[in-house]
């Protein structure tokens, strides 16, 4: 605190020895026996894992993503002695509404960038609506963001560090978005300074609001909204079990290991997204690999890992006045986690003034790269309308 933010411009360079490293390990893997089970019933599945794995080695051009990556303006940014990353897109169109993205676990700010062209320039895309500059951030801990090495660096930890970022950039007032931790962000951010921020647009409901003493009673949709959540907790939640309590000990191996990391990771994309059983639907086989190789290289898997620990052991207080005054959209995407118990408006009401609600037909927890025309359509009908 008290230190002066400095921004500086910010060039992806992988070094040849990392990639080197990283080819003769995969070609190195001690490969387990393959399920008893249906393919991916168990985890990952090692037929496939071994032919992604096989690609990453000796098909993957990463030093064209590179080239590809680096074609948008990068920055870094340090903000209370943090250094941050980011996207930062100004459009060409003026005036512009500042808007801030922000990813969530398993994933990069590569997730958003299929936004860019079509926010950044609506018009060129028949989309109406304003134009957007955006900025999308690496969390701290994720890609090329540090994560502070201390405890306790939450959705709140990492809202004020938003809001620095932003006013580093200039801007005065701005949108916020996001998705998973992302959305817990964005949510921080207008609970912490709602002045400054014009309007909410969260892909995934991140925050459960209060239900303690003195809140209302759910109702028969919500309730059965809250057991669907239970249920995928008990049935997909070992992940976020042992993340939130011992991530130091999985980040040994996810660190270690190209095939370890891209197991962990591949299973989360292909059960959470509208993938229909195939992991590469949402990024394409090339896509994916860029974020895994994003992911080794920087060695960031076990700090990402950090956000479950730090925001279960010290999670920032939704009490019985918590509200967000802040305007807000909710996109609501079929396979976001829970697709048999469907989200429901009254139950974001509790906790947001709900201005939109939009039912996309298809998408899932990444819904900004698994469709991004009507993300970007929807985002822009939102703001253009407050």
């Amino acid at each position: 605190a008290g230190l002066r933010p400095s921004v500086e411009p910010f060039e992806i360079r992988v070094p040849d020895a990392e990639l080197d490293d990283l080819r003769a390990r995969i070609r190195a893997t001690r490969w387990p026996d393959p399920s008893p089970a249906e393919p991916w019933e168990q985890g990952t599945d090692l037929e496939y894992l071994r032919s992604l794995l096989a690609a990453w080695a000796d098909d993957f051009d990463w030093r064209a993503a590179e080239r590809r990556l680096n074609e948008l303006p990068h920055l870094v940014a340090t903000i209370d002695g943090v250094r941050i990353h980011a996207v930062h897109v100004r459009s060409a169109t003026r005036p512009a509404i500042p808007l801030v993205l922000t990813h969530g676990w398993p994933s990069t700010f590569l997730e958003y960038l299929p936004l860019v062209p079509l926010l950044s320039e609506p018009a060129a895309h028949g989309i109406a609506g304003p134009a957007f500059d955006l900025v999308i951030p690496s969390l701290p801990g994720y890609a090329f963001s540090e994560r502070p090495a201390r405890t306790g660096v939450n959705y709140r930890v990492v809202a004020h560090l938003w809001h620095g970022l932003m006013a580093a950039l200039g801007y005065e007032r701005y949108g916020a978005g996001g998705g998973d931790f992302g959305a817990g962000v964005a949510t921080f951010m207008a609970l912490e300074a709602p002045e400054r921020l014009i309007g909410l647009y969260l892909s995934t409901p991140e925050l459960r609001p209060y239900l303690g003493p003195g809140s209302r009673q759910l109702s028969v949709a919500e309730a059965r909204y809250v057991t669907a959540l239970d249920a995928w907790g008990d049935r997909e939640g070992a992940y976020r079990s042992i993340q939130a309590t011992k991530p130091q000990t999985l980040a040994y191996g996810l660190t270690d290991s190209p095939a370890g990391l891209a197991a962990w990771v591949v299973e989360k994309w292909r059960t959470w997204s509208d993938s229909g059983g195939d992991p590469e639907a949402a990024t394409g086989r090339d896509g994916l690999l860029a974020m895994l190789t994003i992911l080794w290289a920087t060695r960031s898997m076990g700090t990402s890992l950090r956000d479950y620990y730090d925001n279960r052991r010290f999670p920032p207080e939704i009490g019985p006045r918590t509200r967000v005054a802040v305007p807000t959209a909710i996109a609501s995407f079929p396979h976001a986690y829970v697709s048999e118990g469907e989200e429901v408006r009254e139950w974001a009401e509790r906790l947001y003034d709900v201005r939109r609600w939009t039912r996309h037909p298809h998408g899932g927890h990444f819904g900004a790269i698994e469709a991004p025309d009507p993300y970007a359509r929807d985002l822009a009908a939102f703001f253009g309308g407050l």
